[in-house]
């Protein structure tokens, strides 16, 4: 991509995202906003820094491949393709419409820069293993990237698709799991704890790294040290925390799934605006 992003820079765009979720969400009269928000950062250092993709060729061979397991988190990841130039900002503004091609789950057959469609929780690691191991089949170097909430991981296919993966030695897959403590039903570990998430993948021969998912220093040296580590794929542990950025959303298990109104909605973009000052 050029020149690497400042900090400040990915923060503006981080910001941007996190506006064009508000902006969905209210629009649609429903939708994920919590973990949508909560995800953002690693989103804008994904799509923006990280990742090798083409947004004039969404499809290009070589390119390397993003699948968002927890797949309702849906206006997260369609708000960085509109600021990554995949398909234009105001369409946003159809999510979840009849006839939208923005629908509540990510379809690839519709939406240019996905990979995977996905929604049933745990499905999308399994596909994600896919794509790394037909990299290794193919020789190919391009790298596969998952995006899984701390509740989807109470689903058991999340640790078929583990196991398969560090037995594989499958060091092109990066798992990251957003890790913000809540889910539908309340706190994850009051639902039914996934803790320690770490000793978990490390039992199913990962290289573990836990974060501040909103820190982009760490997120930068976190996912460097991924693509250094070979022999064994590597999950990502990000620590955040649901409804980022919007006071009155954050650590609310309420906003898991609940739309803002045209009040709320006011509210939540004029706090982003003044933190993109």
């Amino acid at each position: 991509m050029g020149e690497k992003m400042t900090v400040a820079e990915l923060q503006k765009t981080a910001n941007e995202i996190r506006k064009g979720i508000i902006k969905a969400t209210h629009a649609a009269k429903s939708g994920h906003p919590g973990g949508s928000l909560s995800s953002a950062d690693m989103f804008a250092y994904l799509y923006f820094e990280e990742m090798n993709i083409d947004p004039e060729n969404p499809k290009m061979e070589d390119r390397d491949r993003f699948v968002l397991s927890k797949g309702h988190v849906a206006p997260g990841l369609y708000s960085t393709l509109a600021e990554r130039g995949f398909f234009p900002k105001e369409d946003l503004l159809t999510l979840r419409h009849i006839d939208s091609y923005l629908q509540g789950h990510p379809d690839m057959k519709k939406i240019p820069g996905v990979d995977m469609s996905s929604g049933s929780l745990g499905q999308g690691i399994s596909a994600a293993v896919g794509m790394a191991l037909a990299a290794k089949l193919k020789g190919k170097d391009y790298r596969t990237y998952t995006l899984l909430g701390d509740g989807e991981i109470q689903e058991g296919q999340v640790w078929e698709a583990a196991m398969s993966a560090g037995y594989r030695k499958l060091d092109n897959l990066v798992v990251i799991v957003d890790n913000n403590g809540l889910q539908i039903d309340g706190k994850i570990d009051d639902v039914c704890s996934p803790y320690p998430i770490d000793a978990k993948f490390e039992a199913f021969n990962f290289n573990v790294i836990n974060i501040d998912g909103h820190n982009f220093d760490e997120i930068a040296d976190a996912l460097k040290k991924a693509k250094e580590c070979k022999g064994k794929p590597t999950a990502i542990i990000m620590k955040t925390v649901k409804g980022k950025g919007v006071s009155f959303m954050e650590n609310q298990v309420g906003w898991h799934g609940s739309a803002p109104n045209d009040e709320q909605c006011e509210q939540a973009l004029n706090e982003l605006e003044k933190v993109g000052c």
